[in-house]
């Protein structure tokens, strides 16, 4: 791939981020993960989720669970993209009067998503990407 259409590839890779991640779309966010995606704390060596399979298993379950995602920002960094998530449906959003900000970075290779890490903090968030805060 040429130089020229590399921000051009990494543009359109984030567009489709924005929308499988915007409408649940289970199947096209499995199509965006590496088979052997890991997704865990920040600073955990240990994934809770070792695979694509897992990892759509967890997130519908949090789907069926009554949890929902919207992205409010989706920044490309160094090989990875910042995205910021409004979450509704869950404890931690009741508690904060109906929506908890989130942050997830997810490191990209090849055009899949070979790991996700999920942040409380944006700022944390955006080192982890390597994206100016």
């Amino acid at each position: 791939m040429g130089m020229s259409s590399e921000p051009l590839a990494v543009e359109r890779l984030g567009e489709r981020i924005r929308a499988v991640l915007d409408s649940a779309d289970l199947a096209g966010f499995a199509e965006l993960l590496a088979p052997d995606v890991r997704w865990g704390a920040p600073d955990s060596h240990d994934a809770d989720c070792r695979s694509r399979e897992e990892v759509v298993a967890w997130w519908s379950r949090g789907r069926q669970a009554g949890a929902r995602a919207r992205v409010t920002e989706i920044v490309p960094g160094a090989g990875a993209f910042l995205v910021g998530l409004a979450v509704t449906g869950t404890r931690e959003a009741e508690q904060n009067g109906g929506t908890a900000q989130r942050w997830q970075v997810l490191r990209v290779e090849s055009g899949q998503i070979v790991d996700i890490r999920g942040f409380d903090d944006r700022h944390q968030a955006a080192l982890h990407a390597a994206v100016s805060d």
